[in-house]
């Protein structure tokens, strides 16, 4: 909204009224439905007022566009609720103007074709790029987005499967990133299940301490979790952190300069990210990029995460786009010290799909059935599959609920710009 996002004048309620109005008309009359009426659409669409003082920033106007756009309904579009995480701007008539002409370029290009549409192939973050190509025309090599290699055998064989289809091996001592998971009841990723990748490539599981207490915020506490939750019978478990912090540049970000990881990072060449892919009540959602930025940071790095580079010692009281940003930067910082990404990898598991993160020891039942495995070597490629995925099964308005109120794409789109990777990208089901 360039220099209009910094104006402080409150948008009449008429106007918003008109604002909200005009949007769903676009939106039915690019999808051709017209059972709702758009009168009865802007009841039914609510931007959440955090403060309280009746302000609407254009950046949330805009991005529950954007967000429905990404919709394969209108009836979906309609229930979108969109917490207003930034109140430090108002949104003025111009603004609101803005907004539209963009709708009217982005909506007829976002919605995916038909009612019962599911996640396509190849999508993009960027609302002027988005592709819906055939199913059949699925590429075998990147092109122009990057692949990420799918199975719905969620068992030890599927998982060494879609690790295979990657072609990557491994050089040197290799680590397998992974979350012990919080007890006594979260939904890690269960022994059994991982170790024959992890001993495939001869791996040993890196984890690091919590910033936020719980059994997992000692060295000597988190490798009785790890022992109690079966990791240390199938392979040797390191505390990255167990010895304190090293540096990693960040190269080009908006709030950090420096990303502090455990020690112990440097001991390993080459990295298997394995994530459980699910909701998170901070992030809005946690996956591979979550697992390398939060998962990969010391004690002080997590609290420099959490706050936008403000403090070191503590995580709370952060702004949640610096928060988001910050998690994007301190993530390619990892990729870029591991040769730019040539020596690590991403495996997203999405099954026990909770809207709760594995840090939570009583998490929410999940809504969301198992769908599958997925691999990558671009981490916001996979997030963003993921995210595709998921928001496109039964049972997802929780979730999506979830990552809206925290701006969690937001992580995706900010990893696109800052060069971490793609969210446009070719999905491969290897099952086929």
């Amino acid at each position: 909204m360039k220099g209009n996002f910094t104006k402080r004048i409150r948008l009449s309620k008429g106007i918003k009224g008109i604002m909200v109005f005009l949007c769903l008309a676009l939106i039915v009359g690019s999808v051709g439905m017209i059972a709702y009426s758009a009168q009865d659409a802007a009841s039914e669409l609510h931007y959440g007022d955090v403060d309280q003082n009746g302000a609407v920033t254009a950046e949330d106007a805009l991005a529950v566009l954007r967000h429905a756009a990404r919709l394969s309904t209108i009836q979906e579009a309609l229930s979108v609720q969109l917490a207003d995480m930034d109140t430090s701007r108002s949104l003025d008539a111009a603004d609101a103007l803005e907004i539209l002409q963009t709708a009217a370029k982005i909506i007829p290009e976002r919605i995916y074709e038909g009612a019962e549409a599911t996640a396509p192939a190849e999508t993009s973050g960027n609302p002027d790029e988005t592709v819906v190509p055939d199913e059949t025309d699925a590429p075998e090599t990147p092109g122009e987005g990057s692949v990420v290699y799918m199975t719905s055998d969620i068992t030890p064989d599927g998982l060494m499967a879609v690790y295979n289809a990657l072609q990557w091996s491994p050089t040197g001592k290799v680590a397998v990133k992974l979350s012990t998971g919080e007890p006594p009841a979260s939904n890690y990723l269960r022994p059994e299940l991982i170790k024959d990748l992890v001993q495939s490539v001869e791996g040993t599981i890196v984890e690091c301490n919590t910033a936020y207490g719980g059994s997992r915020t000692e060295t000597a506490m988190h490798m009785q979790v790890a022992k109690d939750h079966g990791f240390t019978e199938i392979a040797d478990v390191d505390i990255l952190d167990a010895e304190g912090s090293m540096q990693l540049d960040v190269d080009g970000g908006s709030y950090l300069e420096t990303n502090y990881v455990g020690t112990h990072f440097a001991d390993y060449d080459s990295y298997v990210v394995l994530s459980h892919f699910k909701g998170h009540a901070m992030a809005g959602f946690g996956g591979a990029i979550k697992n390398i930025s939060i998962g990969l940071g010391s004690k002080e790095g997590k609290c420099l995460i959490h706050t936008g580079g403000r403090s070191h010692t503590s995580p709370w009281g952060g702004n949640q786009t610096a928060f988001t940003e910050s998690m994007a930067e301190a993530g390619k910082s990892v990729s870029d010290a591991l040769g730019h990404g040539e020596r690590i990898v991403y495996i997203n598991v999405l099954n026990n799909i909770s809207i709760d993160c594995d840090c939570d020891g009583n998490p929410a039942e999940p809504d969301i059935h198992d769908i599958g495995i997925l691999a990558s070597t671009d981490p916001v490629a996979i997030d963003q599959a993921s995210i595709d995925l998921c928001f496109a099964a039964e049972g997802s308005e929780s979730l999506q609920q979830r990552v809206q109120r925290q701006n969690g794409l937001h992580t995706l789109e900010h990893g696109e710009k800052i060069g971490l990777g793609s969210r446009t990208y070719n999905l491969v089901n290897i099952d086929e």
